[in-house]
């Protein structure tokens, strides 16, 4: 019993960094843009995607197909800032909500009509593979996405602490007016930014496609699960988004050992109720990144 729980708890908080990388991407956006990125599943799926056909065109291991899906994924998410989010980053936030919401449609039928609505597994040679340690036996497939998740967000955190860019990029956080009185280059700030949230979002579902078939309709699921997160964790924190997707991993492994694996949706939202009514800002409150 205690190694199975302890097997449960460790493929939580894998999955869980996982997690914390999707939260990272859209923290980062609001917390220096101040918009809400209702397609955020959609820049995961697509992620997913591209870790599917990397390895069936190219059969290149995940980390490659991650590390296309980031570049792909930046690039995608700054033209899109620089011809559409833009235009709407000073307007009030429902019509931010209406632009986003569209987007989301918008991409979802481009998968469905691209692809279809049939799950695509990704055969990447990881899931047939695991690590023992102690009384762990760890899938090796979650294992490396969980290490090249956590590797990331903390190199992506040292960046924007010690580098010039990232002192920017808080300085357009904290007062976008002071930055432009200034001399920063705010719309630039804002394309990067925007490409680096869609980036983190592609990176985390190229990682996880061995685990789930690549499919439009787990676009859904994926945006609700950054947003729990993020709220759980506290909007805008960059450390909150870390902590909520490692509390929201564990949740759903916990709920589908103790439940059902049918109720691991269940209780992160049930965690998700009582945060709000206790602690409504969530673990680490509205501090900025």
């Amino acid at each position: 019993m205690l190694s199975l729980w302890l097997n449960v708890l460790a493929s939580g908080v894998l999955l869980g960094l996982v997690y914390g990388l999707v939260a990272l991407g859209l923290t980062i956006i609001f917390g220096v843009m101040r918009v809400v990125n209702f397609a955020h599943g959609e820049m995961v799926v697509f992620g997913v995607y591209i870790g599917y056909w990397s390895v069936r065109l190219w059969d290149v291991p995940i980390i490659v197909a991650a590390a296309i899906a980031a570049v792909v994924m930046f690039v995608f998410g700054y033209l899109l800032e620089t011809l559409i989010v833009k235009r709407f980053v000073n307007r009030p936030h429902h019509y931010q909500f209406i632009v986003f919401i569209g987007l989301a449609l918008l991409f979802s039928g481009f998968l469905l009509v691209a692809f279809g609505p049939d799950p695509r597994p990704t055969a990447s040679q990881l899931s047939f593979h695991t690590v023992s340690i102690g009384l762990l036996k760890l899938d090796l497939a979650r294992l490396q996405a969980a290490a090249t998740a956590g590797l990331l967000i903390i190199l992506l955190g040292a960046y924007l602490k010690y580098s010039a860019f990232g002192r920017s990029l808080r300085a357009a956080a904290n007062n976008r007016l002071g930055g432009l009185v200034v001399g920063l280059n705010i719309p630039q700030i804002y394309a990067v930014t925007f490409g680096i949230g869609t980036g983190c979002a592609g990176v985390a579902g190229a990682l996880i496609s061995p685990l789930f078939d690549a499919q439009p309709y787990l676009a859904v699921d994926f945006t609700l699960l950054a947003f729990v997160t993020v709220i759980v964790g506290g909007l805008g924190s960059f450390s909150g988004a870390l902590l909520g997707g490692l509390t929201i991993g564990v949740a759903e492994a916990v709920a589908a050992l103790m439940f059902a694996p049918s109720m691991k949706t269940a209780l992160p939202y049930a965690l998700l109720i009582i945060i709000l009514i206790f602690r409504p800002r969530g673990f680490f409150g509205a501090k900025e990144i």
